[in-house]
């Protein structure tokens, strides 16, 4: 079976367990259509080829992390498009949640999918309680303050803003908590391969903010302009067109870098190697740098 086939078996199953009777009709049919069909399920990827790399002992436990790390950032999505942040109708290419269910729904459907993350962990501590624990810490770190995207969210609020904090907290968090989760699923040293997950959220936020400045609503899938409209730190503001291109391709390549000697050092060389073919031409369209 392959990790993809891994992750998206898991991920239905936490739904199916969110979804059983008695729960409400359209709250179960709000976290289907948050989750489903997803998109390039990168972070539970690098979760799990990183503790591919380690020896994956503990599969489950494993399986178990990746697929928490995408039941957070989905309910992250939920709840960035409410009218109160973003105020976003579409995401990845449909009405997003609050649109298709109401607010109130979309709030609880939000609310539900961070639960489900750390009860899917949960159920799977008896495969190894230690482990099982340091998956919890990690990622009630990378959610919530301060260090993780509670706070990055919240500091879009703020008057000053230090751009890479604010990074950091926003989208770092979880790729740190993807290298970090699955080191400890594997029973490896989680801080050896901090900084490849730091790198490579570091290289998807400078992605982001020049999709923003550079796409179209129909090429991104959600709004374009955000960052402009909504006056947001942004690394196009700060660097320009070119720099933020450059610091793109720096974030990649350091994190290449990063990528401690294991049995699995290939594989996650060439999954970084496709994710900067995914991400650089974008730095380039349409406008010549």
């Amino acid at each position: 079976m392959t990790p993809q086939d891994r992750i998206e078996i898991a991920v239905n199953s936490a739904l199916h367990r969110a979804q059983r009777r008695p729960a409400p009709p359209k709250l179960a049919s709000a976290l289907e259509y948050a989750v489903l069909p997803g998109g390039a399920r990168v972070r539970p990827m690098l979760c799990m080829s990183v503790a591919l790399a380690c020896g994956d002992d503990k599969p489950r436990l494993s399986a178990a992390g990746a697929t928490a790390l995408e039941l957070i950032h989905c309910a992250s999505l939920v709840h960035d498009d409410l009218p109160c942040f973003d105020d976003a109708d579409i995401r990845r290419g449909k009405p997003s949640v609050h649109k298709a269910f109401g607010e109130e729904i979309a709030v609880l459907a939000g609310d539900t999918l961070i639960i489900l993350a750390f009860e899917t962990i949960a159920l799977q501590a008896a495969d190894d309680c230690a482990r099982a624990a340091g998956l919890i810490q990690t990622l009630a770190t990378s959610s919530g303050s301060p260090d993780g995207i509670c706070a990055g969210q919240a500091w879009e609020s703020e008057a000053n803003v230090n751009l890479d904090a604010y990074h950091r907290a926003k989208t770092g968090a979880l790729f740190t908590a993807a290298t970090r989760m699955g080191a400890v699923a594997a029973g490896a040293d989680p801080h050896e391969w901090e900084e490849l997950g730091a790198r490579i959220g570091e290289a998807y936020q400078v992605a982001d903010d020049l999709r923003d400045a550079l796409l179209d609503e129909e090429e991104l899938g959600k709004p374009a302009g955000q960052d402009t409209v909504h006056d947001r730190p942004n690394a196009v503001t700060e660097f320009g067109i070119k720099g933020a291109a450059q610091k793109l391709n720096d974030s990649l390549s350091a994190a290449i870098t990063s990528i401690p000697a294991c049995p699995g050092e290939a594989q996650l060389c060439a999954l970084v190697r496709k994710q900067a073919e995914r991400l650089t031409p974008m730095a380039f369209h349409p406008v010549t740098v």
